[in-house]
């Protein structure tokens, strides 16, 4: 008898239904969150079990890989498909892991591609040097606004001398001083440690072969580059280059019924740090690399007719794609001249 089993992952705790080919509740339960507890729950069942289903979260990885260490053959399924076709029934946890269970047992779901270690790894680097960056900014924006009511505004575009400058401006005022000496402290720390992981990373990107071929198209860094690598993992899972800019969330919308067909905004699903990434990348060659070539001149030629926010979505989609068949085709990026 083929069984299918179903999760519903939260923080603590999971809820599990196992039900049969003709869709038969079998068991309902509930287990801590742990591949291990799991694992005994399904256990009885491991011989008739042809598949475990959860949705795709940041445990969920974690869950897969135990799951596999005990013999049960675990899938991810696609957020928000899931959630659409759950959406119609009362929502209980209950009820969610009976859902995901009857989408594996009729087939109605789409697996998700589980990350190398490399790939999470990536991720998590980049991820921890981001929020550095965020603390930093947020740390400078709050002396900015503390100044500002003493009329004192540090010029911008200071990079290392931020604190130097600030604490030249409040030297000689003792209440500034002991109230904005100390997040200086704290915003010095932050920035020693950002240095440090910033050469972490771009160290990753110089000795991967992959990351130094995509650095070779112009306004692609090494921060690009890793998150493009990151999030894509392994390009072989896309049957075509074009497919990549849909999968980081780079094509518009599309709404279609009867007589009416619009297209909207980008989708924005996928990966959102490599979609702001290319974003960034499109935004440095139409504004800061001074060479002129057919890629950028395309870009400025959209920017014209459609505005440059157009422009930079649509450039951000064309390097996803290539920088997809740059990674396929183990070359580097070639340009030639182009006239404006």
């Amino acid at each position: 008898m083929r069984l299918f089993a179903g999760l519903d992952v939260s923080l603590e705790t999971t809820a599990i239904c196992v039900i049969d080919q003709d869709g038969k509740i079998v068991q309902e339960a509930v287990a801590s969150t742990d591949a291990e507890a799991i694992a005994d729950v399904l256990e009885r069942y491991r011989a008739d079990l042809e598949r475990v289903g959860l949705e795709a979260a940041p445990m969920s990885e974690w869950l897969m890989r135990g799951l596999k260490m005990r013999g049960h053959q675990a899938v991810q399924m696609e957020t928000r498909q899931v959630h659409l076709a759950l959406a119609s029934a009362v929502k209980t946890d209950r009820k969610d892991a009976r859902g995901i269970a009857n989408l594996l047992r009729m087939g109605w779901f789409k697996p998700v591609h589980v990350k190398t270690a490399s790939a999470r790894e990536r991720r998590v680097l980049l991820a921890a040097r981001d929020c550095l960056v965020r603390r930093l900014k947020d740390l400078d924006n709050s002396v900015r606004g503390l100044l500002r009511c003493f009329g004192l505004r540090p010029p911008r575009a200071l990079r290392g001398r931020w604190s130097a400058v600030v604490g030249e401006l409040i030297k000689g005022h003792r209440t500034l001083t002991d109230a904005i000496s100390p997040i200086l402290a704290a915003r010095d720390g932050i920035a020693e440690q950002l240095d440090r992981i910033d050469r972490r990373v771009r160290d990753e990107a110089k000795n991967d072969e992959v990351c130094r071929r995509l650095m070779t198209v112009p306004g692609v860094g090494a921060i690009v580059a890793l998150t493009y690598v990151a999030a894509i993992d392994c390009p072989e899972r896309f049957r075509s280059s074009k497919t990549v800019g849909a999968c980081l969330g780079l094509t518009p919308r599309r709404y279609q019924s009867g007589e009416t067909d619009r297209a909207g905004a980008i989708t924005k699903m996928g990966d959102p740090a490599a979609r702001v990434a290319l974003f960034e990348a499109a935004h440095v060659i139409m504004t800061r690399v001074q060479r002129w070539f057919p890629l950028k001149a395309w870009a400025m030629r959209v920017a014209a007719r459609r505005g440059a926010k157009r422009a930079k979505v649509a450039l951000a989609r064309k390097l996803a794609v290539i920088l997809h068949r740059i990674w396929i085709a183990g070359t580097e990026f070639q340009s030639r001249p182009a006239s404006a």
